[in-house]
């Protein structure tokens, strides 16, 4: 039997204009298509998100408001794509694979109910694989950082210009990929019972965080921003706060 490893893996990352899925907006996406013996095959979006820019994260990603304005396609038509790329490459079997997946995936989820397009999640049921999750279970005591560019020096991965949407989703995929290779066990799980078990690492690892927060001096008021969800995030009723 063929394991997900060897199978290609559909590599998802964001752009955006801030960190708060419930407000903020996309600005640039990739759909990336890693591994199974193929050539790695990225697709790319710059939409204008409608609002302006804030400098500081044109810092991070290199996009100006004027320069999603000029070059960036309507956000619903942008969203309606990659939320189709994605119903195409789950409709395969293959996993989807993001850094940090509640805010990527929560992000297009909201983008989607904000422009009028069917959710991903009311569409397809994907298996996710989330770089960060599989890394803070098979290393949990591993001293340093846990970001994209941390798992790429740990696990040997090239990320050059990190901060591109189509960057950081081929990097992702390589790092899962680097995981599985030094897990083998990961490997031998079917996508379903490896989705089912990080939604469990998941709470795990939040619900740890929100204790750390919860009893550091100074850090108490962070504990109620954690999330325990994975890997969506469910959007908010009509009359409850976001």
């Amino acid at each position: 039997m063929i394991t997900w490893h060897r199978r290609p893996l559909v590599g998802l990352d964001f752009e955006t204009t801030g960190t708060d899925p419930e407000r903020d907006r996309i600005v640039t996406g990739c759909v990336v298509i890693y591994g199974g013996g193929q050539p790695t095959e990225a697709r790319t979006w710059i939409a204008d998100p409608g609002v302006a820019i804030p400098a500081e994260a044109t810092a991070v990603h290199g996009v100006t408001t004027e320069a999603a304005r000029t070059a960036g396609r309507p956000a619903a038509a942008v969203v309606t794509e990659i939320t189709a790329a994605l119903v195409a490459a789950v409709g395969q079997g293959w996993p989807i694979v993001a850094m940090n997946a509640a805010y990527d995936l929560t992000m297009l989820d909201r983008e989607a109910r904000r422009h009028g397009v069917t959710p991903l999640f009311d569409l397809v049921t994907p298996h996710v694989i989330d770089p960060k999750v599989l890394d803070k279970r098979v290393d949990r005591f591993r001293r340093g950082g846990r970001t994209l560019a941390d798992l790429c020096r740990h696990y040997v991965v090239a990320l050059d210009g990190a901060h591109s949407a189509d960057t950081d989703a081929i990097a992702a995929c390589a790092v899962v990929w680097k995981i599985g290779l030094r897990h083998r066990w990961l490997t031998r799980l079917a996508l379903e019972a490896l989705h089912a078990e990080q939604v469990r690492w998941a709470y795990e690892q939040q619900s740890g965080l929100r204790d750390h927060f919860a009893r550091t001096p100074g850090k108490e008021q962070l504990a109620a921003t954690v999330r325990l969800e994975w890997p969506l995030i469910p959007a908010p009723r009509v009359g409850e706060p976001s």
